[in-house]
């Protein structure tokens, strides 16, 4: 009885161990590190997150007027350095998925499971969209 008392306590502690481990991983990490060496991702969460900008100088355009991802979940993240509010959506393919709209240093994300094929992301504040604010996300 002894032993096997011996023998559970240490048990029970390795699983307590392995839960806080996996719990404090964050794949948030892994995405930013791709983000900044080329913009995209396409490990860690099942998805690929693309990173464009807002022109930190006040125009209507993103610093990016074309982007790829592979066919499954895709998130574009708009980082908002403008005095302006901006957004990002997503357009096409019988999908729209809008982002939040953000102030100066402020971000906006928009995801969707999006198949091969031509999409649209803009900022779909007041005129901005028709101001230049677009552009074209190709899936394959």
């Amino acid at each position: 009885m002894l032993l096997l008392c011996a023998i559970a306590i240490p048990v029970a502690g390795c699983g307590g161990d392995d839960d806080d481990d996996s719990s404090g991983g964050g794949g948030g990490d892994t995405s930013t590190k791709a983000e900044d060496d080329g913009g995209a991702s396409s490990g860690g969460g099942g998805g690929q997150t693309l990173k464009i900008a807002a022109d930190p100088g006040g125009a209507l355009k993103f610093d990016k007027s074309s982007l790829t991802a592979k066919a499954g979940k895709v998130t574009i993240v708009m980082d908002n350095p403008s005095d302006l509010p901006h957004a990002v959506n997503i357009e096409g393919q019988g999908v729209e998925v809008t982002g939040n709209t953000v102030t100066k240093g402020g971000v906006s994300k928009a995801s969707g499971d999006l198949k091969p094929g031509e999409y649209e992301f803009y900022c779909p504040v007041d005129s901005h969209e028709e101001g230049g604010m677009e552009g074209k996300l190709t899936v394959k």
